[in-house]
């Protein structure tokens, strides 16, 4: 799997792509291929000029087409495939990232990730180029680097032999196949002494009983859901994820 990002700051993914337990991902021979694009390598002029003032007026510069046209030129030159990889550009208006998109990308081939910065990309390139356009959320980040740093790791973290235990994806804050957020986590010491008073970890939680560990990470994962993301329990309720004794839970709590 490869990917090509295309970003005016390929300085900002080393560190990431070197630490943490996703570098096994993108480490010499990993799974994960990931080549930078400087795009101020194919700007024009003496500066290398990437971007100009928008027609029509308006504060900011617009990312010019013409520069992003033949870095992607060399990008799918270099790549040699007979079907050219998803171009995927990270903008507010796009769709929000899921784990259900990171899975469909973790699947395939890889991509080409644009970049973006200033106010936005010439909308000719969008149209004639561009496949996906991704959001992170409803909010302004500065440039598309962050989110496809954030689409990098989420992708690394469902490759076979990246994290410790293979596990590990599936029980993660967002449950992949049953769409909850996650429930609480505790780990030793089993009374914690602090200002408050102490606090304990769940009796359940040591009594090595599986089934009733499952059942209360369960109702804890459909509580949390319930109150922070009511939208995901819906969903879960249309496909089919929630069962009699998740009803019969969430009614005992008013939820």
């Amino acid at each position: 799997m490869r990917f090509d990002v295309i970003t005016l700051f390929p300085q900002l993914f080393a560190p990431h792509l070197s630490l943490g337990v996703t570098r096994r991902a993108f480490d010499a021979g990993g799974p994960v291929q990931v080549r930078l694009w400087p795009l101020r390598d194919y700007g024009e002029g003496r500066y290398r000029r990437v971007d100009d003032r928008p027609f029509g007026g308006g504060p900011g510069m617009v990312m010019r087409a013409v520069p992003l046209l033949r870095a992607l030129a060399d990008v799918r030159a270099d790549r040699g495939e007979a079907a050219p990889a998803p171009l995927v550009h990270f903008t507010p208006t796009g769709r929000r990232l899921d784990q259900a998109l990171v899975r469909c990308l973790a699947d395939g081939p890889g991509a080409v990730l644009l970049c973006g910065r200033y106010e936005g990309v010439d909308q000719r390139f969008v149209d004639a180029e561009v496949d996906l356009e991704i959001s992170l959320g409803d909010f302004v980040l500065s440039g598309g680097e962050l989110p496809a740093l954030a689409l990098l790791d989420a992708v690394a973290r469902l490759q076979p032999g990246v994290l410790h235990d293979a596990r590990s994806h599936v029980q993660d804050s967002f449950d992949v196949e049953g769409g909850l957020l996650e429930g609480p986590q505790y780990t030793r010491p089993e009374v914690l002494h602090t200002d408050q008073g102490d606090r304990v970890v769940p009796e359940v939680l040591l009594s090595g009983h599986h089934a009733r560990v499952a059942r209360w990470r369960r109702e804890r994962a459909l509580e949390l859901t319930a109150r922070r993301r009511p939208d995901l329990i819906a969903a879960a309720r249309a496909q089919g994820h929630l069962d009699a004794d998740d009803e019969r839970f969430l009614a005992s709590v008013g939820l």
